[in-house]
């Protein structure tokens, strides 16, 4: 069973623009899946460099690889031959057709830079995820990314328990999970580590401590949606400080973490510089940190944590299924006064809090009424809440539903 991505739109727009598409992303999220999808109707030749003969063709020989396989061509798990860059850019500039290839890719450590160096001007770049929340029920597609004004997002009537939040936080957005009722979350996920993180860490970054990365990658699960501190990360770890910036690098290039920016002002001296962390996938981060079921998470430590994680994942969601880069940032002074997420908008900050109760009190927003005063271009504030409604906190504060972000 298939089920339709937001992101189906922007790969048209890119396949009418660009003469090649390169679509990033985590593995296992659907990228080859969508892309054959909508190469049926374009007769799209499909070879994936996880076959090792297809590969080392590709590797050693581009020139006689691209003669074997003749565009239009779908070429998936590119960043094993990033030689073929440079061959593909000679043939596309033989041609003003666009939407000659189509790339995949699982991470973009050193690939993004070959790709600008060599297909600058004919390449659009998109980024698939899991799915949102929305995708997987089959909800409308909404024009806009999220954005907390009431007039770009219809009024929902989905109201969650708190069961269904940390229910879904478990289950996580791959799409192997969504479409198999009897997979065995647990075994998916172990399965997923071992068979495309261990292996990507020896065959693309040359990781050799993968006892110490399987540490280093469940003490990060363990700190997501809060402030990251990589001198105690590589400690925890028993790693030196920079193979800890190394190894947070290849998760975030990988799309399995996102590092929320903190945003600086003319107050910059009293801000916290430090990012963020976040998974980008709460399932895999719920199984990293071993939480088994819905009521115990939502009833432990990390519920709170876990439901900002699943939040702010949606909203990077729908930015990059409308092929926009998340404009997200955060805000946290050395007084302790934070604000969960901020989003820029013509030049105007919006802040959000992000709160698991369903019930919303003007004290609520005391920490956006305080930056408000230190900062003139912040503008009206939201929090989000599992609740079913918009509702007015204040003239300057709305609380908004969790429904509406898709």
């Amino acid at each position: 069973m298939y089920i339709p991505r937001y992101l189906e739109e922007n790969v048209r727009k890119v396949h009418r623009t660009f003469k090649v598409l390169y679509l990033g992303g985590p593995r296992q999220v659907g990228k080859s899946t969508m892309l054959l999808h909508l190469a049926r109707s374009r007769k799209m030749t499909y070879v994936t460099l996880d076959d090792l003969a297809q590969r080392e063709l590709a590797q050693k020989d581009p020139e006689l690889f691209l003669q074997t396989y003749p565009a239009p061509l779908l070429i998936d798990e590119v960043q094993y031959a990033p030689a073929l860059f440079s061959s593909i850019k000679l043939r596309v500039d033989r041609s003003s057709k666009t939407g000659q290839y189509w790339l995949t890719g699982s991470q973009q450590f050193g690939l993004m830079r070959h790709m600008q160096e060599s297909l600058a001007g004919r390449v659009g770049i998109l980024t698939l995820l899991g799915f949102s929340r929305a995708e997987a029920h089959r909800e409308k597609r909404l024009r806009h990314p999220f954005f907390p004004k009431r007039a770009y997002h219809p009024i929902q009537d989905d109201s969650f328990t708190i069961h269904d939040i940390y229910s879904l936080i478990l289950r996580g957005s791959f799409p192997a999970v969504w479409l198999n009722e009897r997979l065995d979350r647990t075994t998916y996920y172990n399965s997923y580590i071992q068979t495309y993180i261990d292996r990507d860490l020896r065959d693309i970054f040359h990781v050799t401590k993968i006892s110490e990365f399987h540490t280093f990658l469940r003490l990060c699960a363990a700190r997501t949606g809060s402030i990251l501190s990589v001198s105690e990360l590589a400690r925890d770890t028993g790693i030196s400080v920079h193979a800890a910036r190394e190894w947070l690098s290849i998760l975030e290039n990988t799309r399995h973490i996102y590092l929320l920016r903190p945003y600086f002002s003319n107050i910059s001296k009293r801000l916290i510089k430090s990012p963020k962390i976040y998974f980008l996938d709460t399932g895999l981060a719920a199984y990293l940190t071993n939480w088994k079921t819905a009521e115990v998470l939502g009833s432990g430590a990390m519920a709170g944590a876990f439901f900002e994680t699943l939040i702010v994942g949606e909203i990077i969601k729908s930015y990059l299924f409308r092929g926009e880069e998340p404009p997200l940032y955060y805000l946290r002074d050395k007084e302790g006064h934070e604000v969960d997420v901020l989003i820029e908008r013509e030049r105007i900050l919006y802040p959000l809090e992000i709160k698991i109760a369903a019930r919303v009190v003007p004290s609520d927003c005391a920490t956006m009424r305080y930056f408000r005063n230190k900062i003139p271009k912040i503008g009206p504030g939201a929090v989000i809440t599992p609740g079913s409604r918009y509702q007015p906190i204040d003239r300057e504060h709305t609380m908004i539903p969790l429904s509406a972000i898709s």
